[in-house]
């Protein structure tokens, strides 16, 4: 999946060491969206060289392309969504597209008024569906 986005918090870096014995590093990002209601998404983004090399900043505008996956731990469940590609976007373009869909207002599509068409002047073949009712007959007469 992929967000596009500006970089407002970069949380510290978290190493340690795996039960096998080898060292680990992993960062954590929030970016926001342009849309008119902006969404905040936390991703993480997992090894010091990829950390080294994507070298996220707070306020780039980037493009992350990231899997989502989860794990259970103590009967509890947990999502993942880790990085595995970012690409920087020019700011300038980001804030037009942001003008673009944030200045114009939606109109709703306006239909052309049709004249009402009486049973005796429809067609047969775009009759009512259901038969005209009997005298007699409640509204309500339902199978069930």
């Amino acid at each position: 999946m992929e967000i596009e986005g500006k970089i407002i918090v970069v949380l510290p870096a978290r190493e340690g060491v795996s039960a096998r014995g080898t060292q680990w590093k992993s960062q954590d990002y929030v970016i926001e969206t342009h849309e008119a209601y902006p969404k905040k998404c936390c991703f993480n983004v997992f090894g010091a060289d990829k950390i080294q090399m994507f070298n996220i900043q707070s306020g780039e505008e980037l493009r992350v392309s990231f899997d989502i996956d989860a794990h259970e731990y103590q009967g509890r469940w947990f999502n993942s969504l880790r990085a595995w590609k970012v690409e920087r976007i020019d700011p300038n373009a980001a804030a037009a597209q942001m003008n673009a869909t944030q200045g114009m207002p939606y109109t709703a599509p306006v239909a052309a008024p049709q004249a009402p068409v009486s049973a005796e002047t429809q067609p047969a073949s775009e009759a009512a569906p259901f038969p005209p009712q009997q005298e007699g007959e409640s509204e309500d007469d339902l199978p069930f």
